[in-house]
C-alpha cells in the first residue's frame, strides 16, 4: 500500500512555512506557545492554506458527515475552557500528551514523549493532568476530550489496557499509578465534556498529525 504524502503548514511557530517531513514541522512548533499547524495531502492545498488566515483551517475539518442542522444542534464549545489530547506514533508507540486553551490554542502543559504507550493511556493522563492543573489554580473551567474511553476510565477511576508493564513501560505506568491515586483521593468541580469533532473540527489540543 502506497503511503500518502503529507505537507505540514506552520502558521505560527519558530519558522512559519510549509514542511514535507513531520520531524521538520515538529522542530518549528515544539516549545512554541500557541503554535498553529496542520497537515494537508497536496502541496496545492498546503500553499493555499499557508497564504490564508489560519482560522479558516486550524482546528477545523474541511468536511463533516453531519447536516447543517445537526451541526447547529451541537451548539458551540464553551469558553473559557481547556482541551486535552494525546498522540502516539503507532499504537503502542512513542506517546505524548498536552493541554491547551480551547479558544486560543495556547499550550498549558505538555508531557512526553514516552518510549512506548497507547493513545488511550495518553488521553487518560491528559485528562487527569488537566483536572489537577485547574485544581491547583482554583479554576472550575470545563475540560474537553475527544476520547470516550479516557472519560470512562476517569469516571470508573480505573484503566483497562493490554499494554504490558515492563522495563520499557514502567515510567509510564508509574505516572498512571500517580494519576489513579490522585483521582481516587481528590474531588473536582470541572465538567468533563466530549469534544464534538464532526461539528467543531479537530480538538484544539490535537497534535496535527492526521
Amino acid at each position: 500500500m502506497a503511503v500518502r504524502k503529507k505537507y505540514y503548514v506552520v502558521w505560527e511557530g519558530h519558522n512559519p512555512g510549509i514542511y514535507e517531513k513531520w520531524h521538520e514541522c515538529r522542530r518549528q512548533v515544539e516549545n512554541f506557545d500557541g503554535a498553529k499547524y496542520k497537515s494537508f495531502t497536496s502541496l496545492e492545498d498546503a500553499t493555499l492554506a499557508f497564504r490564508s488566515d489560519y482560522h479558516d483551517y486550524w482546528g477545523k475539518k474541511t468536511t463533516s458527515k453531519l447536516t447543517k442542522e445537526e451541526i447547529e444542534a451541537k451548539g458551540k464549545p464553551i469558553y473559557p475552557s481547556i482541551s486535552v489530547d494525546a498522540a502516539c506514533s503507532g499504537n503502542p508507540g512513542k506517546l505524548e500528551y498536552q493541554g491547551v486553551d480551547t479558544e486560543t490554542g495556547a499550550k498549558l502543559f505538555h508531557v512526553g514523549p514516552f518510549g512506548k504507550g497507547t493513545v488511550n493511556i495518553g488521553e487518560f493522563l491528559a485528562l487527569v493532568h488537566g483536572i489537577a492543573f485547574l485544581k491547583q489554580r482554583d479554576l472550575d473551567l470545563p475540560i474537553y476530550s475527544d476520547s470516550r474511553t479516557a472519560m470512562a476510565w476517569l469516571r470508573n477511576k480505573e484503566i483497562k489496557t493490554k499494554l504490558p508493564r515492563n522495563q520499557e513501560t514502567e515510567a509510564l505506568f508509574q505516572l498512571v499509578d500517580r494519576g489513579l491515586k490522585w483521582i481516587r483521593t481528590n474531588e473536582w468541580p470541572n465538567e468533563i465534556i466530549k469534544w464534538e469533532t464532526e461539528a467543531w473540527g479537530e480538538i484544539p489540543a490535537d497534535f496535527g498529525r492526521k
